[in-house]
């Protein structure tokens, strides 16, 4: 999966390879480009390359083979200090020994600007985070969450165009966590920074991106806007890395243009949309999101595939009913319905009939 080099390219990953053994690549390669002002998460499991690739756009790593260029301008050979980049990490990095407003100028100072306005930018980078007050304070006296306000008001403060973090929001408590993934959000749009984002979190992912590149074994798997990754991945990994999947095994039976009819392992047959796989006698997963799962008849098609199944758990959720059924040999099928004043609640050991669209349901690779 690459994403070529465009005429817009603020950011540009041009056949970039890493290895630090001379032997292994941990990025293997990494084509890819984002315009001006784009927000862009790299996600992954642990290992997968993410955050190795942001280590190498920082400049704290170097690319053992490959271009990376920004605004054109290719800057491999150029120090990280001297790159313009602002950085988030997720121990924040505040110099215990500085105040905020101390913290906050160090950048500024490093670039020689006078005190009239270093203190500026400095009380617009606080005002910023709504940190105004805290100018005075140190790090130590100051929370978790008012710690990554100040470490993002610093990656700020110099006006970078383009900002890079590292997990940022990994330390937190959930509650903090999602209120300060819409202020990051919030800002990088309201300022027009581009950014990079690294996380293993899908939900913040999903959350806060214009575009995910979804990495795997040192590549990228998928890159795409949240909704087409969420709704149409494009292999079984990706599948079942976003989100909640339910996956069934078998076997291709017929392919008629944008459908095709899969036998399951235990006989039974379905509708899904053919993605990668090619031919009849095919191997294949096919996935299907729970909440696009219907047990309700009427809102299926007439001549719709339907499967048996057995409830053997139902969780109350508040807003959604989440149960979990017995489908084809599979015990972890599940499906989610919205907490509405007619929803019917199912109950432990009752059968039903279930199916869904053949355009939600997708044959991947086995």
């Amino acid at each position: 999966m690459t994403d070529g080099a465009s005429n817009d390219a603020f950011v540009e990953f041009e056949r970039v390879q890493k290895s630090y053994d001379g032997e292994t690549l941990v990025v293997k390669d990494l084509n890819l480009s984002m315009p001006k002002g784009e927000f862009l998460t790299m996600l992954g499991p642990s290992g997968s390359g993410k955050t190795t690739c942001l280590m190498m756009l920082a400049g704290f790593e170097t690319a053992t083979h490959g271009d990376i260029r920004l605004g054109g301008v290719s800057i491999n050979n150029i120090p990280p200090h001297k790159r313009g980049i602002g950085m988030v990490f997720q121990n924040y990095a505040l110099f215990p020994h500085m105040t905020i407003a101390e913290n906050l100028a160090f950048p500024l100072e490093v670039r020689k600007l006078g005190k009239a306005e270093r203190e500026q930018k400095v009380k617009r980078a606080l005002d910023m985070v709504e940190m105004g007050d805290f100018g005075g304070r140190r790090p130590a006296q100051l929370s978790g969450g008012q710690q990554q306000r100040v470490a993002l008001a610093r990656a700020l403060v110099f006006e970078p165009e383009l900002v890079l973090m590292d997990e940022p929001l990994g330390a937190l408590d959930k509650q903090l966590r999602e209120k300060m993934q819409f202020e990051i959000t919030y800002l990088a749009h309201q300022l027009g920074i581009t950014t990079v984002y690294v996380t293993h979190d899908q939900t913040e992912a999903l959350t806060m991106s214009d575009r995910v590149a979804v990495f795997d074994d040192g590549r990228i798997q998928q890159l795409a806007p949240p909704d087409k990754l969420y709704e149409t991945p494009e292999n079984s990994f990706v599948a079942q890395f976003i989100g909640e999947n339910n996956t069934l095994e078998g076997v291709v039976k017929e392919i008629k243009g944008n459908t095709c009819v899969i036998e399951l392992d235990g006989g039974e047959v379905i509708d899904a949309v053919p993605v990668n796989v090619s031919k009849v006698g095919e191997r294949t997963r096919v996935s299907i999101r729970p909440e696009r799962v219907e047990y309700n008849r009427d809102r299926l098609h007439a001549d719709a595939h339907t499967l048996k199944a057995e409830v053997l758990e139902f969780i109350y959720m508040g807003d959604i009913f989440r149960t979990r059924l017995r489908v084809a040999g599979n015990d972890e099928f599940v499906i989610k319905t919205r907490n509405a004043p007619d929803q019917v609640r199912l109950k432990r050991g009752q059968q039903i009939e279930i199916g869904w669209l053949a355009e939600d349901c997708r044959a991947l690779d086995a």
